[in-house]
């Protein structure tokens, strides 16, 4: 490395933020562009530790010691070189990715770890910034047609490699424009929609086709409404939301999270919403349940619409502010998170378990909620051969309260991807929590379809998506070719 005391001259430098009371006003990105030359510091930091652990816990494989040394020394283009590699959109994993990476961090041992993420987004920028950044059509084309259904973070990242080796590539969106989660479902705030449409622009000139309003639900209109195609890849993403069926839940005024965002994206890109359907903080009275991104996010967008007060709960208990002993590294720890959300002044209870939805003239009003703790009990395994300790929860007597509300956001996750439509046309085997079954090499119950990304894994990380969509083109690659040049990473 440039210098291997980098880390002792250098301390991590923190995340620099517009102002709470200036960036709740607009949707602009919260985050305060870093120069260039604050990011060669960081990247001095970096160390010469022998097994670099961040490229480990790196979905995509980073080759991050790489790149951080190219960086401190300023060699920009050889540093995109290395990141390009291995990342299909690492100007969206720059903004949004958790950064497991910097939980592997050989220096987060005993220190702050590298600042892993911002270096990686120094970087992007820096390539499209001086032009090192253009699109680059495969030279040959191998005739092969290939469907990309879902045009999210594992559809892209599929439909990118596959273009580069040559194949023919459509990309179906049933909504308006491409971009999936990320155009609909991460807020402005966090991903500004022009970032998404300059990596879309260059792929299209690249070569790959995209088919927005288009909701293929059956595969027969694969072949019916366009040629026909040699492989199939869903990459449909998780989208049945986890629901809370408890009393007056029927109640108005209580939404999904997802849908809450998608109208709220759909909103600041200037679309106009049904005053009927309409679902807006303004002046409200907002409970968020869940405490995940999804529900920060959430937090994020009520105090943009202008709600009177927003409140965040949990049912777990608050997690710890550094790592437990018990999650030791290099493992991804789970810790408080204060995003920049709840710095603009949302109100978090932790252990709340919501009991009921209390209304008036049929709109909630209140959340019926009791305190809960989580205790140790020891039970038995399948033979109760031995025995281990577990958690389990429990309602504390007399702690019983209610919560106003004029607005309750539903943030606690999803199930597993849609069943109807794709998945049930084509008699799709499914896993035990719902997901599509594949084997080994990324392909369904049948033969040529396969899948990619939330539908396949779980809902998950943005990264992880991208590196199932990257997996997931190696394997179609060999299948329509009996090889691949693509990285099997």
């Amino acid at each position: 490395m440039g210098d291997p005391r980098g880390f002792i001259k250098h301390k991590r430098h923190k995340t620099d933020y517009r102002p709470s009371c200036e960036r709740v006003k607009d949707y602009k990105d919260v985050v305060v562009p870093r120069p260039e030359e604050k990011s060669k510091e960081q990247a001095l930091r970096c160390m010469d530790c022998g097994v670099p652990f961040c490229h480990w816990a790196c979905p995509v494989g980073n080759y991050i010691p790489e790149w951080n040394d190219f960086t401190h020394q300023g060699h920009w283009d050889k540093a995109l070189k290395l990141l390009i590699a291995t990342n299909s959109l690492p100007e969206i994993t720059g903004r949004v990715c958790p950064a497991t990476c910097e939980y592997g961090c050989v220096l987060g041992i005993n220190d702050d770890p590298v600042t892993i993420r911002e270096n990686e987004l120094a970087i992007i920028e820096y390539g499209f910034k001086n032009g090192l950044i253009f699109p680059q059509p495969p030279k040959v084309r191998t005739g092969k047609k290939v469907a990309v259904i879902g045009s999210g973070p594992a559809g892209l990242a599929c439909a990118d490699q596959l273009n580069k080796a040559g194949h023919d590539v459509t990309v179906f969106e049933k909504d308006e424009k491409a971009g999936g989660i990320l155009r609909y479902g991460i807020p402005d705030f966090k991903l500004e929609k022009h970032i998404l449409n300059r990596r879309l622009d260059i792929l299209t000139k690249e070569g790959i086709t995209f088919k927005p309003n288009t909701h293929i639900t059956q595969y027969a209109a694969l072949g019916t409404q366009y040629a026909s195609f040699d492989a199939v890849c869903l990459a449909i993403g998780s989208r049945v939301p986890r629901d809370l069926n408890l009393p007056g839940r029927e109640l108005k005024g209580i939404h999904f999270a997802m849908d809450y965002l998608i109208q709220s994206n759909k909103r600041v890109s200037g679309a106009k919403i049904p005053k009927d359907q309409l679902v807006d903080a303004k002046g409200k009275k907002v409970v968020v349940i869940g405490g995940g991104d999804t529900g920060a996010d959430c937090v994020g967008t009520a105090h943009r619409q202008a709600a009177s007060c927003v409140i965040q709960i949990e049912v777990l208990e608050q997690p710890p502010e550094c790592r437990p002993g018990h999650q030791p590294w290099p493992v991804y720890p789970r810790l408080l998170k204060t995003s920049s959300s709840h710095e603009e002044g949302a109100d978090r209870h932790w252990a709340v378990l919501t009991k009921r939805f209390l209304g008036e003239s049929g709109h909630v009003h209140k959340l019926s909620c009791v305190k809960v703790e989580f205790v140790n009990a020891v039970r038995s395994t399948q033979y109760a051969v031995r025995t281990q300790a577990c958690s389990v929860m429990k309602e504390i007597p007399n702690s019983e309260f209610e919560i106003e509300a004029d607005l309750v956001i539903l943030a606690v996750g999803f199930l597993h991807p849609q069943h109807t439509g794709l998945v049930k046309d084509l008699g799709l085997q499914l896993d035990g929590r719902g997901n599509i079954k594949t084997n080994p090499n990324f392909q369904t119950s049948q033969k040529g379809i396969f899948t990619a990304g939330d539908c396949h894994r779980g809902q998950s990380l943005v990264v992880w998506a991208i590196a199932e969509g990257r997996r997931a083109a190696y394997n179609i690659d060999t299948f329509l070719m009996g090889e691949s040049k693509l990285p099997a990473l």
